[in-house]
């Protein structure tokens, strides 16, 4: 049997990329719907935004999963190269910088685009969400998102990762008080859009050191759980290697 062949890093860069870039754009874009549709009532709009992420997160997994691994965030690469790294697992340290470069100008540019399917003018953010209840929110937010990766790859429910992730982040929307941001890239790109869905440049340092602290918390619980988590680093979050490099082309 021939070695297992990750796609070449262009091309997972490239699905990185469109991947983070479509996940802002469902999120800003849905906010910017929800807004509209229903002006007034911030729940309803949370349901509608909340709604619309889980299956659009969903749709992207399922679509890139199988060339880059869909990680669309660089808390979730930087997770594999961390666990999967004394197995020989998972992504080098310079693939986790080029998946994080390309992640965070995906959500750029997710977000610029979402702003011109509304016709929404450019500008940053100006929603300031820094709070100590969001600090915490977005570390145990963080957490509960890699630890779920991680298991669902070390006992072979790969397959479930789609679904499961998708319904961990609308849950999360509704459970933490930050509505799960989870994600620097996603923080990032949403800066780019000053609407219900964006999040001031002053916030951005604060829930991006939590995304890290939560981070931390995610490896040492999986590895808690799941000791040889890392073999598996490459069936993160999604399976996408092959033993026949032909299938990938």
């Amino acid at each position: 049997m021939s070695a297992v062949t990750p796609a070449p890093l262009p091309r997972r860069l490239l699905a990185e990329f469109v991947g983070t870039a479509l996940l802002v754009a469902v999120v800003v874009g849905s906010g910017i719907a929800a807004a509209t549709l229903s002006p007034g009532d911030v729940g309803l709009q949370l349901l509608e935004n909340s709604t619309a992420t889980v299956l659009g997160l969903t749709v992207l997994i399922l679509w890139l999963g199988p060339v880059s691994g869909a990680h669309f965030n660089p808390v979730v690469s930087l997770a594999d190269w961390f666990l999967g790294r004394r197995s020989a697992a998972g992504l080098s340290l310079p693939d986790v910088a080029a998946y994080a470069v390309a992640q965070v100008g995906g959500g750029i540019a997710g977000a610029v685009l979402a702003n011109a399917m509304f016709e929404v003018g450019p500008g940053l953010s100006t929603t300031d969400r820094v709070s100590g209840g969001h600090l915490v929110a977005e570390v145990v937010a963080t957490a509960g998102l890699v630890a779920l990766i991680f298991a669902l790859a070390r006992t072979g429910r790969g397959a479930l990762a789609a679904p499961a992730v998708g319904a961990y982040i609308g849950a999360a929307y509704w459970f933490t008080s930050s509505t799960s941001f989870a994600n620097p890239a996603v923080t990032v790109g949403r800066v780019f859009s000053d609407t219900f869905a964006g999040i001031a440049p002053g916030s951005v340092p604060a829930f991006v050191a939590m995304q890290v602290v939560g981070l931390g918390v995610g490896v040492v619980l999986t590895l808690a759980l799941y000791p040889d988590a890392g073999e598996v680093a490459d069936d993160v979050v999604v399976p996408h290697a092959t033993d026949r490099p032909e299938e990938i082309r």
